[in-house]
């Protein structure tokens, strides 16, 4: 994976700030978090928006006028749609997430191929190195 830059002077942002940055902007407004099915519905539309921008990076022409997209920010609107769904349910998707990983990795340990270390792959004539021994 590679790693990403941050911003200047930025530091890596947690789900709980993601949270509350999320609610301290919602909450300034009347009418707060739209409805637990509205909120769907756009979860629904932001998955579909970030499946337009995959199609177009993989191929599919884009539409006359259409731009390709970025999927950065449309993951980012989805993200943004979960913390509102997340806050409006009063639920923690820090808690969620660290949840759904002690089940991954415990129930997917062993269901894939693991990649080899680089220090314990054969090289290409199948015999390791620090098994050829020299006669002096």
């Amino acid at each position: 994976m590679t790693e990403l830059p941050m911003t200047p002077g930025s530091s890596p942002l947690t789900f709980e700030e993601a949270r509350r940055r999320v609610d301290a902007f919602i909450s300034q407004f009347e009418e707060g978090y739209f409805p637990p099915l509205l909120m769907q519905a756009r979860l629904t539309e932001e998955v579909g928006e970030i499946a337009r921008v995959i199609a177009h990076q993989n191929g599919k022409t884009p539409k006359p006028g259409e731009d390709v997209g970025d999927l950065e920010m449309e993951l980012a609107d989805l993200l943004f749609v979960m913390l509102c769904l997340a806050n409006e349910r009063g639920l923690s998707l820090e808690r969620g997430f660290e949840r759904m990983m002690a089940k991954v990795e415990g129930r997917d340990a062993d269901r894939w191929t693991r990649k080899v270390a680089a220090s314990q792959r054969l090289p290409a004539d199948g015999v390791p190195a620090d098994s050829l021994t020299t006669d002096s």
